[in-house]
């Protein structure tokens, strides 16, 4: 049976999300900071997402943009999933391939146009693992005002160059995802000589594990070790805050190799779909 979940089912939400906590950072993650309600989402915060629990095998998360997060067991019944969620906004979804591809085809939203729609490698690294290259003369430091114009510009070359958004929305949209990281200091600016040359953060954080998200260096400061730097100096730092794991999920063949030089290893596979224009699950024929 598949049924919205609600803030009594808190736990075992938690409980079905830890058992491949690999894949679940980003369900996980907004249900434990932004917590469940049902019939709408919790707060409003673009995070907030609610959830259906799909019988005893799995998690089917929903956040306020739309982005859809999966995480099941083999074998999960969707049969229902469509009839239970009928009329959410869907902008697209991530999370585990088999996941991802069997939910979207539940919904019957499969084959919609995409900007953006690719299988991506996962790594994880047990942290007590982890190899800090040498990185003399840089300094790893949290994002803050001083450097919020270099920011929002790296950041909006990242949603064109990644993710496929271009133009005002990019801006717009780097310069909300900026002010957030500044205020929530979820990430990392790499100093060399007083000058910015890389970016990393957290995209996703629990007390023990954390997932390394919105990693970038600008194209003409690219095949230095930059950003390999920055990443491992910010582990560094979450482990020895009591961090024990941490994951991530690679754009390039380039940033795969810099995440197995600091120690990371391959482990889930992940799909990251965003859709040219949201769209609503349709009823049930």
């Amino acid at each position: 049976m598949i049924r919205e979940a609600g803030p009594e089912d808190r736990a075992l939400l938690e409980a079905l999300l830890l058992r491949r906590i690999d894949g679940a950072m980003f369900p996980l993650s907004n249900l434990r900071t932004q917590g469940v309600g049902r019939g709408d989402f919790p707060t409003a915060d673009f995070r907030a997402s609610r959830f259906w629990l799909v019988g005893g095998q799995g998690v089917v998360g929903v956040n306020r943009r739309g982005m859809v997060m999966p995480l099941l067991e083999g074998g999960a019944d969707l049969s229902g999933l469509r009839a239970a969620m009928a009329g959410c906004l869907v902008s697209g979804a991530v999370g585990p391939v088999a996941c991802v591809r069997q939910v979207l085809a539940a919904l019957g939203l499969d084959g919609l146009p995409a900007r953006l729609d690719r299988d991506e490698p996962g790594f994880a690294l047990d942290l007590a693992a982890l190899r800090v290259p040498d990185a003399a003369g840089a300094v790893l430091v949290p994002a803050s005002d001083a450097w919020r114009d270099v920011l929002v510009a790296w950041r909006a070359a990242y949603h064109g160059d990644v993710l496929g958004t271009v133009g005002r929305q990019a801006q717009d949209r780097a310069a909300e995802e900026i002010a957030g990281y500044i205020a929530e200091g979820s990430h990392r600016v790499l100093l060399r000589d007083g000058q910015p040359v890389a970016m990393t953060g957290f995209n996703a954080r629990l007390a023990e594990i954390v997932q390394v998200g919105g990693v970038y260096t600008p194209p003409a400061l690219r095949g230095r070790g930059h950003a390999k730097a920055a990443v491992a100096l910010h582990l560094a730092e979450a482990r020895d805050a009591g961090a024990a794991r941490a994951v991530l999920f690679a754009a390039s063949e380039a940033a795969a190799r810099a995440y197995l030089g600091i120690g990371f290893q391959p482990s889930l596979e992940f799909a990251l779909v965003l859709l040219t224009d949201p769209a609503t699950v349709p009823p049930c024929p």
